[in-house]
């Protein structure tokens, strides 16, 4: 497949750059789930309309990588799903759902995954996790009362990646998600573990319509690849992400 990009999420891809030729992955554009940039905004809708364009005319799928985060969902009452109206409640939020419905309108091949809070190494600083570690080191980390993410680990989100192309998936939405919301005072308090630190805590109200703590559908992705339960997902799976993460190593247990 051809790989539109270069940053933490295209290079992560690169594995799969010989699997599905008749596949061109946008891993390109803005990856913040709070940018308001109109300019950045414009040149990732200028990026999705030309790389669309050359699907269509070439005949090839084209995978766009939405989000499932909080700027998606968070308004919504119950577990964000993907085949029902959804209002965004933030402007990361509106352009995504916005460059779906352009691609849609495109007449390409495609596939839309929404994907939660993805974890690995080698993040841009700016995205949450390390965010969060940035300000554990700095000794006061913000959190909007009642917050909690939903983490997946980018190598899951690589094998599911593959595995739902695999499936030929064509004009479908699909949410990639861990399918737990982990409140982050844990992540927080898991970090600080792993780091040895200690910082104090500054607690805001969550902005906008937005509903801090809410929950990501994962029935489409489990009915589509009933094998995701191998993945280890669960209310603990976020430990081993933020282990992961933080290159920790858990102690052995005593036999």
């Amino acid at each position: 497949m051809d790989i539109v990009g270069n940053g933490f999420l295209a290079r992560n891809l690169r594995p799969l750059a010989d699997a599905h030729p008749d596949t061109v992955v946008l891993a390109a554009g803005v990856s913040s789930a709070s940018g308001t940039s109109p300019e950045a905004f414009a040149r990732e809708a200028a990026l999705l309309g030309e790389v669309a364009a050359r699907c269509r005319a070439t005949g090839r799928r084209l995978l766009f990588f939405s989000t499932a985060s909080t700027g998606m969902y968070g308004a919504g009452d119950g577990p964000g799903t993907e085949d029902r109206p959804v209002v965004p409640c933030t402007p990361y939020g509106a352009h995504k759902l916005a460059l779906e419905e352009r691609l849609r309108d495109s007449g390409a091949d495609h596939l839309v995954l929404r994907l939660s809070h993805v974890v690995g190494p080698g993040q841009p600083p700016h995205q949450l996790l390390p965010g969060l570690v940035r300000q554990l080191r700095e000794g006061t980390v913000a959190i909007h009362r009642g917050a909690a993410r939903d983490l997946i680990g980018v190598a899951e989100v690589v094998t599911l990646v593959d595995r739902l192309l695999a499936l030929g998936l064509r004009g479908q939405t699909v949410n990639v998600a861990s399918g737990t919301a982990v409140p982050v005072t844990a992540v927080v308090d898991h970090l600080e573990r792993n780091l040895g630190l200690t910082a104090h805590r500054e607690y805001h109200d969550a902005p906008g319509h937005a509903t801090a703590g809410f929950a990501i559908s994962t029935a489409k992705l489990h009915c589509l690849l009933p094998e995701t339960t191998l993945l280890g997902f669960g209310p603990a799976y976020y430990r081993r992400v933020l282990d992961a993460f933080t290159g920790h190593r858990a102690a052995p247990s005593a036999v």
